[in-house]
């Protein structure tokens, strides 16, 4: 049998086009131990996370969902009284899949003082009318998972960081993970942002700081369901007519080599995120570039992903 030959991680990150000079920590972890290469960053830096924060908010909203504490069917409205009567006719399963119509994410952001939950929710209040019917199109939504994670403040009855740091985070031992919402933009001891744009301190659509070892911790405590809301939280969405999505809970839906992977990745002004994960292979890759512009993360995905399945 011809031995196949794997790069390296080094090899993987030049390929994509990343310098040695350039600030990334890429990660890759199997059952029983992990592997990881870092550019100017350690695997324990604590770093914005961007959208990664979405299956994070969805995961909190899948244990409030065992608990029988959340019906996904029922309206935003039960929730969320102080926004316009469209709520009433958008589930909380439109919003963990992206199917709310709501009004889209540049509309909102021209309404919004700033970044943080209550303006995003006082934006949402001054629209008339959402964009789509709930149910009808896909439309990735920032203001959805905000409100999605609101709703989780509602029905847990604490704010979002406390609740995720004793339901989710401390369970996992995932010490360097926290929601922040300020009032400082970042965390102490975070590693900075470029300039002039601090991180939003909004939460449920992005508002996580975490480390390396942190997310592929993550990933192996979904691929093993650790939390036991895999089954729930890796579930497909669909509109309301039937039509399939490859969207789950807070995570896109792919496939390589015959194996589902779990994937989605964060952006910020100069930062760019990937996480996915192979459940059937025990897999799980991450990668957090602070200096990053561009698209290069998605060639190196693809190339570890490529590599390890």
């Amino acid at each position: 049998m011809n031995q196949v030959h794997r790069p390296d991680l080094a090899t993987l990150v030049a390929d994509a086009g990343y310098g040695p000079d350039e600030p990334i920590v890429v990660g890759v972890r199997r059952r029983g131990g992990d592997v990881h290469l870092a550019h100017g960053l350690a695997s324990t830096s604590l770093l914005y996370v961007a959208s990664l924060s979405k299956q994070m908010t969805a995961a909190c909203a899948a244990l409030l969902v065992l608990d029988g504490a959340l019906d996904v069917e029922s309206p935003l409205s039960r929730w969320l009284p102080g926004l316009p009567p469209w709520a009433a006719y958008v589930r909380v399963r439109h919003l963990v899949h992206h199917t709310a119509g709501l009004p889209a994410d540049r509309r909102v952001d021209a309404r919004t003082a700033g970044r943080t939950t209550a303006g995003i929710l006082d934006a949402l209040a001054t629209f008339a009318e959402p964009d789509h019917r709930a149910g009808a199109h896909h439309a990735y939504s920032n203001a959805g998972y905000v409100c999605l994670a609101a709703v989780v403040e509602t029905v847990a009855g604490e704010p979002l960081p406390g609740f995720a740091r004793h339901r989710l985070f401390a369970p996992l031992q995932m010490d360097g993970t926290r929601f922040w919402a300020g009032p400082e933009p970042a965390p102490p001891g975070a590693v900075p942002l470029v300039t002039p744009r601090p991180a939003p301190l909004s939460l449920g659509d992005g508002g996580v700081w975490s480390t390396l070892t942190d997310l592929l911790r993550w990933g192996q405590a979904m691929n093993d369901d650790e939390l036991g809301v895999s089954a729930l939280t890796q579930t497909p969405g669909r509109l309301d007519d039937g039509t399939p999505l490859d969207y789950a809970w807070g995570v896109g839906v792919r496939s390589q080599a015959g194996h589902r992977v779990f994937r989605h990745g964060g952006g910020w002004i100069g930062l760019r995120a990937l996480h996915a994960r192979v459940p059937a292979l025990g897999l799980s890759v991450a990668l957090v570039a602070t200096r990053d512009h561009t698209e290069r993360r998605v060639a190196l995905m693809n190339g570890l992903l490529e590599t390890e399945c």
